[in-house]
């Protein structure tokens, strides 16, 4: 499936449902080569990870824990599977036709490709901000609650938009316009108005793919600003190209890299931003954050 085809199935897809049940504890991994595991409780635990469109072997043998309440970065070349792998993260893949998932996922402990999880469940948990901002043709109001109202989420109409809309750093902005469509915003604030959307189903995980590709650099600012503030409360990850973006906004990177001769995306390096970005200890992860490729 090509990458624009990818892209505009992302921008039908719309994440709402309700929470997981009988979360066990995680188990701590260990480390292993240039994989430093994170300190910390895990939210994700994943086992040789790998996923394929038909014939093409997307990613494969991906091995990581990501920790709770931090912000983790994705980084790496056009094609290295970043994206594919986020999108395993709450179960988007299985929504692209000819997608299959290899090995195992776990969520605070429960496997989230088990049969008896539905992945409806998994979406309104593990909520998705995409790179191109995409409000619905709705007032900034109905935009905030309309998964909430599907999730049946506690509160107004009101006390949800606004509770979401201050999360999100946009109530003073909006407040006064809240019948205004959501399309008249500008290109920032539509897109922390989904974010807004996504805070609104009360999640435990925001994915963020690429969500300051399109903004100018004051936009951007805003929303780096509200990834740290929000992690006091959420765990995020993020897909960028943007090595300064990463260094700036992540606790932890991870580095993916495709096959110098083959197809699927590998996990080169993971572990605290400031260690990756300063003492890589995979000579490719060096080549790649000081622009000698990709």
């Amino acid at each position: 499936m090509k990458e624009a085809e990818l892209r505009e199935t992302e921008d039908r897809l719309q994440a709402a449902a309700a929470p997981l049940a009988s979360l066990a504890d995680p188990t701590p991994g260990s480390e292993l080569g240039a994989i430093r595991v994170p300190d910390g409780e895990a939210v994700f635990e994943l086992s040789d990870v790998g996923v394929w469109y038909g014939n093409k072997h997307a990613i494969s043998g991906i091995n990581m824990q990501i920790p709770v309440r931090k912000v983790t970065a994705l980084i790496g070349p056009s094609g290295c599977g970043k994206s594919t792998l986020l999108r395993c993260l709450n179960r988007m893949n299985d929504l692209i036709p000819g997608a299959r998932i290899e090995g195992e996922i776990n969520y605070h402990g429960t496997d989230i490709y088990a049969k008896k999880v539905d992945p409806v469940e998994v979406r309104r948990r593990i909520g998705m901000v995409f790179q191109k901002p995409n409000p619905f043709p709705k007032s900034i109001r109905d935009n905030v609650t309309f998964g909430a109202k599907v999730n049946r989420i506690k509160g107004t109409p009101d006390e949800i938009a606004e509770r979401a809309l201050r999360q999100a750093a946009l109530w003073e902005e909006v407040k006064n316009d809240l019948s205004k469509s959501g399309l008249a915003l500008s290109g920032g604030q539509q897109q922390r108005l989904c974010i807004a959307r996504a805070l609104a189903v009360q999640p435990d995980v925001i994915l963020m793919d690429e969500p300051c590709s399109a903004l100018d650099p004051i936009a951007t600012l805003k929303i780096e600003d509200l990834i740290r503030e929000l992690t006091k409360e959420y765990t995020i990850i993020i897909v960028t190209h943007n090595m300064q973006q990463a260094a700036r906004v992540s606790d932890n990177t991870a580095f993916l890299l495709a096959q110098e001769h083959g197809v699927n995306g590998q996990l080169i390096e993971y572990g605290p931003t400031n260690e990756l970005f300063t003492n890589p200890r995979d000579k490719r992860t060096e080549d790649y954050i000081t622009g000698r490729f990709g």
